[in-house]
């Protein structure tokens, strides 16, 4: 899997400017000519989180940097990263922040290094990670691959979050709000239309269905068999096997032991979970 652009990490991503002329290239500026960066794909900062923030700004100071990129406007900053620090900042009434300055940057390689901050900090919510995406391929005529190598995430990651956004907005604002996971969004792409997906949805929030659950529901939706509890002289061990294999896989696992040896059963419901599976067992 390709890293590059999270291995590198932001420092190694755009040139410094004006390192000699704050310790350690840090410098301060005013908070006023700092500008929110236009591909921010962040939507929402929580209220509560910002003002514990302030509050220890206060007591502290900003004990890390944000890193800005300089404007075409003369003494004007665009934020690359450390948004809530900066917002912190302000609610505190800070006149001046700490910051590393950057060279001028492209809109392109603003979205891509804000992407990259937010994922390694586990910033950005599924459906702010896909329009981000989104705006990388259909904006800047990226694909799936180039986008997969700049942000450290498998092809497949990038092909089945952009589909998130192809759900109803009410599933969408369910997963928003936190009333359905990521795993569920993705069980309700595999119906045929938004009719089934919103039926599906009230069940599976009706019910309190797990994602597991929910893919038992939409196996019966779809007219599949129904996966029926047998009976089982499975040992502890194999069991236990079973279980390491499904949490590592993301889907159901059987294994079957004969007198020479055995079978293992990979289980799959969609194109896009089989390619994920092959992707995680050849590491491609």
């Amino acid at each position: 899997m390709a890293k590059r652009g999270l291995g590198r990490g932001l420092d190694a991503l755009i040139p410094v400017e004006g390192a000699d002329e704050g310790k350690g290239g840090t410098l301060e500026i005013l908070v006023s000519r700092v500008t929110r960066n236009p591909r921010q794909p962040r939507t929402r900062i929580d209220p509560q989180e910002l003002s514990d923030l302030a509050a220890s700004i206060r007591e502290h100071g900003i004990i890390q940097p944000i890193i800005v990129a300089q404007s075409k406007e003369a003494n004007q900053y665009i934020l690359i990263a450390g948004e809530r620090r900066l917002e912190a900042s302000k609610l505190a009434g800070l006149a001046t922040i700490p910051a590393i300055v950057r060279g001028h940057t492209s809109d392109q390689h603003l979205l891509e290094l804000a992407l990259i901050e937010n994922i390694q900090r586990s910033d950005l919510s599924p459906l702010e990670n896909a329009q981000a995406f989104k705006h990388l391929a259909d904006d800047f005529g990226l694909s799936h691959d180039d986008i997969a190598k700049r942000v450290g995430k498998q092809r497949v990651t990038i092909t089945n979050t952009i589909r998130l956004l192809k759900l109803p907005p009410k599933i969408q604002g369910a997963l928003a709000q936190g009333l359905i996971t990521e795993g569920h969004a993705r069980v309700l792409l595999s119906l045929p239309n938004a009719q089934a997906q919103l039926a599906a949805l009230n069940t599976i929030i009706g019910k309190g269905l797990n994602v597991r659950q929910a893919e038992e529901l939409i196996r019966q939706l779809t007219g599949h068999k129904s996966s029926k509890p047998t009976k089982s002289n499975k040992s502890a061990e194999v069991k236990s096997l079973e279980s390491d294999l499904r949490d590592a896989l993301g889907t159901r696992v059987s294994i079957t032991r004969g007198r020479k040896g055995g079978s293992i059963v990979i289980h799959f419901y969609s194109d896009e979970e089989l390619n994920t599976i092959a992707e995680k067992i050849t590491g491609e």
